[in-house]
């Protein structure tokens, strides 16, 4: 009774596609999965780095990665790419310079690729990043939640659920606040649903934002 299982894994093989796609023996399967970690953090952190200052946040949908023989291809989906190196040809070669160190790998090449998503709102980490900025100005958690909503409402989304977790507005006692607006079928398989799961560090301590967004299904 009530256990808890990742949207996503749910879904994988009908709804759902891996965001990573590469063959390895059981022995060396930790090893590539140590890597995909270091790539992911690395993008990360040089967007955390290089973005402006006043836009405040990455806009990174999720990232793909790739592995053959001699080439790790990543695909970057990104929601704002001016925030990242629109008019910088030289981003991409940097960006795959600091990869490539961090991999410390010769007999492969790194290949990056960024494509940009139409509706960015439409997904959930950046709409909980969105919500993290928020909070972190001290705007009431309601207001957040419902700006949120009206956000992802103008992308033809059929229903979406946010949680927030921890002590809201800083009070002593941890609670959870959640909002639904329209249909989110969890227990549907073929029901595509977008989830995430996103942590924001504020002065009273950290928060836990989960947002899962009914796109499409039946």
């Amino acid at each position: 009774m009530a256990q808890k299982i990742n949207p996503l894994g749910f879904r994988l093989g009908t709804t759902q596609n891996h965001h990573s796609f590469w063959f390895a023996q059981p022995k060396s399967f930790s090893i590539g999965l140590q890597e995909d970690e270091k790539i992911r953090d690395c993008i990360k952190n040089y967007v955390q780095k290089n973005m402006r200052i006043s836009s405040g946040f990455e806009g990174i949908a999720h990232i793909e990665i790739q592995k053959r023989i001699d080439l790790i291809q990543v695909i970057i989906y990104i929601g704002f790419p001016n925030l990242l190196i629109e008019g910088r040809r030289r981003g991409i070669e940097e960006l795959q310079t600091n990869v490539q160190k961090e991999l410390n790998s010769v007999n492969r090449r790194l290949n990056i690729a960024i494509t940009r998503i139409e509706k960015p709102y439409g997904h959930p980490n950046i709409l909980a990043e969105y919500i993290a900025l928020q909070l972190k100005n001290r705007v009431s958690f309601r207001k957040a939640m419902k700006k949120a909503i009206e956000l992802t409402e103008q992308t033809d989304t059929k229903g979406i659920q946010i949680q927030i977790a921890g002590r809201i507005d800083g009070k002593e006692i941890a609670r959870v606040e959640w909002l639904r607006e329209g249909r989110v079928p969890l227990q549907t398989i073929r029901a595509k649903i977008d989830h995430c799961s996103y942590t924001v560090r504020t002065i009273y301590g950290v928060l836990g934002i989960k947002i899962w967004i009914f796109v499409d299904g039946k």
